[in-house]
């Protein structure tokens, strides 16, 4: 995802005046640049930036809408308003399968030592962003047992 797409739309929902829309994105903006500054990247955002940003800010909106209590209706339907707005943005991710076709081509070796641990060390670099850490776990754990 590239972060002028991201400046683009907030603009559009500002113009249509669509402030929860608006909000949602100003708030993946903020967080985006917020993880540029501490990257020390602050001009050049790159893509892969963006979406580790989103991934971890739809993961966080996840965490709101699963934790409200169902007697705070009109919170829930605002976390979930977010949640979606994000999850518009974020990448699609890796299938189980899709990891396991990965691994068995790419990490064939470490794959041959049945060390969870090491072969944990060598995916997660490749993967990050690209698969759900949970998914790659039990996909991991699948091929050493």
């Amino acid at each position: 995802m590239e972060f002028e797409t991201l400046q683009k739309d907030m603009v559009a929902a500002m113009k249509a005046r669509d402030k929860v829309r608006k909000d949602g994105i100003s708030s993946l903006i903020s967080a985006v640049k917020k993880a540029a500054i501490d990257q020390g990247c602050r001009d050049d955002i790159r893509p892969e930036l963006v979406d580790q940003v989103i991934l971890k800010e739809l993961k966080t909106a996840k965490e709101q809408v699963d934790t409200c209590p169902d007697s705070r209706a009109d919170l829930k339907e605002e976390y979930q308003a977010r949640y979606d707005i994000i999850n518009e943005y974020a990448p699609s991710l890796m299938t189980a399968q899709e990891v396991k076709v990965f691994l068995e081509e790419k990490f064939a070796e470490v794959l041959a030592t049945k060390n969870k641990g090491q072969i944990m060390k060598a995916v997660m670099p490749q993967l990050k962003g690209k698969a759900d850490g949970k998914v790659i776990n039990q996909v991991v754990g699948e091929l050493c047992s």
